[in-house]
């Protein structure tokens, strides 16, 4: 039996290139986490049911476990480690701290960045199942972004918290 032959792949990650040697069958997840030892991204279900591997691909929201890493050459990846540092963070990990929208943490990192990319869908105008009028613009409503993270889940029950940190960061408080 014969190995599988690795080929190379070059991801930008965070807004760094990274040039590794894939088998081609791993996953952007665990390229990201065994690869370039980003553990920020979480490895929950490793079936696109959870979220907590949640990145975004050139500012869209993905289940990385879902993903081939080859997939991805030269697309634009961010990772929870991409958006800010512990003396600076970025406003919305801010606001998930400042409103305790954590508990054990572990989905953490895939709620920060969904939570990013359900703005900029709701933004785009892109609709969602609970959408009412397609001609009119998205209200930024509960309804909206409850639907849109549907796909995050967190077994410490920390939604409200995690509404309130979205509210916050959008500037309508909790």
């Amino acid at each position: 039996m014969s190995a599988t032959p690795r080929l190379p792949v070059t991801l930008s990650v965070n807004g760094e290139t990274h040039v590794l040697s894939l088998d081609p069958r791993v996953t952007l997840l665990d390229a990201l986490r065994e690869h370039l030892t980003l553990t920020g991204t979480k490895k929950g279900c490793d079936q696109g049911q959870c979220g907590a591997c949640t990145v975004l691909v050139n500012g869209r929201r993905i289940n990385s476990c879902l993903s081939l890493a080859v997939m991805h050459e030269g697309d634009a990846i961010s990772t929870i480690e991409g958006l800010g540092t512990p003396e600076a963070l970025h406003p919305m990990q801010a606001a998930f701290v400042e409103h305790d929208g954590f508990q054990c943490g572990y989905c953490t990192p895939g709620q920060i960045l969904s939570s990013l990319a359900v703005i900029e869908e709701i933004r785009a105008g892109v609709p969602s199942h609970v959408t009412g009028d397609l001609d009119a613009p998205i209200p930024l409503s509960d309804a909206e972004i409850r639907e849109r993270m549907s796909g995050n889940l967190c077994r410490c029950a920390a939604y409200p918290n995690i509404m309130a940190a979205i509210r916050d960061y959008l500037g309508e408080g909790a």
